[in-house]
């Protein structure tokens, strides 16, 4: 018998926003309370870009500050010693895409009540919206305090 059991793993979606931030907080939290790890996964899109030829894109220059913008923003939001024990995950593609990719085998996958895109009067992002239909586990979504 296997008795070898993994963390439980907590994917949070991290783009920028101050709901995302809120929901950063909340799975450190989450994850510290069920002795979990926190996976937080941005995701680059090249958005408009599609009807230019493929070497006038640079990707790796845009995924190296992505990836860059992310380690600061987190050591900002979470402070560098619990930002330290973050794993981090920067994913080119479709943010709702690759969240339920990520989610899978997770314990819970959390996102912000309305990210960095769309119309403020949303009341739901499309992300989250789409993952809260899609994901194969359970789905938290977080407001932050300026909403």
């Amino acid at each position: 018998m296997d008795m070898h059991v993994s963390e439980p793993r907590v994917v949070v979606g991290v783009d920028g926003s101050p709901s995302s931030y809120t929901a950063l907080r909340w799975a450190v939290r989450y994850a510290a309370l069920v002795g979990g790890v926190v996976d937080a996964v941005a995701v680059w899109e090249l958005q408009g870009l599609y009807g230019w030829s493929a070497p006038a894109v640079d990707t790796d220059v845009d995924e190296d500050e992505t990836r860059r913008r992310m380690r600061k923003e987190l050591d900002d939001v979470l402070g560098a010693d619990a930002a330290g024990s973050v794993r981090t995950h920067v994913v080119h593609g479709n943010p709702a895409d690759v969240l339920l990719r990520a989610a899978e085998n997770a314990e819970v996958l959390v996102v912000g009540r309305r990210g960095r895109g769309g119309f403020a009067r949303a009341l739901l992002g499309s992300v989250s919206q789409n993952v809260a239909h899609h994901a194969s586990c359970p789905v938290v979504i977080v407001r932050s305090d300026e909403e």
